[in-house]
């Protein structure tokens, strides 16, 4: 496996995604954030960590707005995050990006992956996995429908609709000043409260959820939820896979509810998501 190399790509707006990408073959693995979390964390270590095991390659990146990426935050809502992750998988596909880049870069957080040799030119692209963690997950479930390649799916504590159900969890007066101003913090917990979203965020995730079975593949998809989750609620996961069975009721779809909470990093956590990595569709 080549080592971690950090990667530029031009969005629609001109801004730019920017990323770590590590070679690998035979598998790679898609790590795609949560709300208001950089690409580096417990999670995207630990899966680039795995996949240098394996000899797989590895990708994850920052959305637009947040991170080491471009553009300033309030410009964007999850219709742009979707186009993002599109941006990044159709990266995947392309063979120059196959081949080992031309400079590495030392990421501090990452682990230091081993050289090989690059993709070969005629070799099938490698078959993707895409972890997605939090909203990270819905955006993984979107995504996944629309390239072949993709063919498994891991969701941690998937935030389906996330704004969509924020906004009949909060006080009606609090819902109505949302849409009177146009703007609201997810929440006053000091790690959002200074991240204005705009009610653009609501109607788009209404929009993309009236419309999350219409498009659907088979691609096996395993569902990670902790049952004391108090942020994303399970809830969400359970209708999410009862809505999907009975649209088809053979869907590949493996719904876990396990003691936890929504981070779900405990040490036997972390080694049940490791044995769900290393399964092989």
């Amino acid at each position: 496996m080549s080592d971690l190399h950090s990667f530029e790509l031009a969005a629609t707006d001109g801004k730019l995604i920017r990323g770590d990408r590590a070679m690998g073959k035979d598998r790679q693995i898609l790590f795609i954030t949560g709300f208001l979390s950089k690409r580096w964390g417990n999670k995207s270590k630990a899966l680039a960590q795995w996949c240098q095991e394996q000899g797989w390659g590895f990708c994850c990146y920052d959305v637009r707005g947040f991170g080491d990426s471009e553009g300033t935050f309030t410009d964007y809502s999850l219709s742009d995050w979707v186009a993002d992750a599109r941006t990044v998988l159709t990266m995947l596909t392309d063979r120059s990006f196959l081949t080992r880049p031309p400079q590495a870069s030392s990421h501090p957080p990452a682990p230091s992956l081993q050289s090989q040799a690059p993709f070969p030119g005629d070799a099938p692209l490698p078959r993707v996995t895409i972890v997605g963690n939090s909203l990270g997950g819905w955006i993984a479930w979107l995504i996944a429908q629309e390239f072949e390649f993709v063919d498994r799916l891991i969701l941690i504590a998937p935030a389906f609709n996330m704004m969509g159900v924020r906004a009949t969890q909060i006080a009606p007066e609090r819902r109505q000043a949302w849409q009177n101003t146009g703007w609201m913090p997810w929440d006053d917990d000091p790690l959002h409260k200074d991240w204005a979203l705009s009610w653009k965020w609501v109607k788009e995730s209404e929009a993309y959820w009236q419309t999350t079975f219409d498009r659907l593949r088979p691609v096996q998809t395993t569902i990670l939820h902790g049952l004391q989750d108090t942020v994303i609620l399970p809830d969400g996961s359970r209708e999410f896979a009862r809505l999907l069975l009975a649209k088809v009721p053979t869907y590949p779809i493996d719904l876990n509810l396990i003691p936890g909470d929504h981070r779900l990093s405990s040490p036997e956590h972390v080694e049940r998501f490791h044995r769900l990595v290393l399964e092989q569709p």
